[in-house]
């Protein structure tokens, strides 16, 4: 019995692509392998061998501090002054006002408890969300 054709109904030129693609992924993987697979050597410690000071330890802590004080400039504080923002947007809603949730659906708040709104999304149709699925406050008007 013959193995099944897997390839059944492809035109012969994309099976050949995706082999020579296959086979030239495999080689670059396997050209930078010796790359990524570092040899170990022997070496002395710092501070043993040359009687190292305090000055050199610390400058040898510099780059792992300095990439802490970019992560925190570049991630950390733009996201933290995000969710200042959205709990502010969040507290500030009222009765009437137009929003959006996190689901995509647009409508007016008609209700408003400690944690819950009550939405309206049509004409006698009214959800109840909580207060965190609120995204954006649209300007009035904007649902018709």
């Amino acid at each position: 019995m013959a193995p099944p054709d897997y390839n059944q109904g492809l035109p012969q030129r994309t099976v050949a692509t995706s082999i020579g693609v296959a086979r030239f992924f495999l080689s670059l993987v396997l050209w930078s392998l010796p790359v990524f697979i570092s040899s170990a050597f022997a070496q002395t410690a710092p501070a043993a061998a040359a009687g190292g000071s305090m000055a050199d330890s610390l400058m040898s802590m510099l780059p792992l501090v300095l990439m802490f004080v970019v992560l925190y400039f570049v991630m950390i504080r733009p996201q933290m002054k995000k969710q200042k923002e959205h709990r502010a947007m969040i507290e500030a809603v009222a009765k009437g006002d137009e929003v959006v949730t996190a689901g995509g659906v647009l409508g007016k708040i008609s209700k408003i408890g400690e944690n819950y709104l009550g939405i309206e999304v049509a004409n006698g149709v009214e959800i109840q969300i909580q207060r965190s699925a609120v995204v954006q406050v649209l300007p009035k008007g904007t649902i018709k």
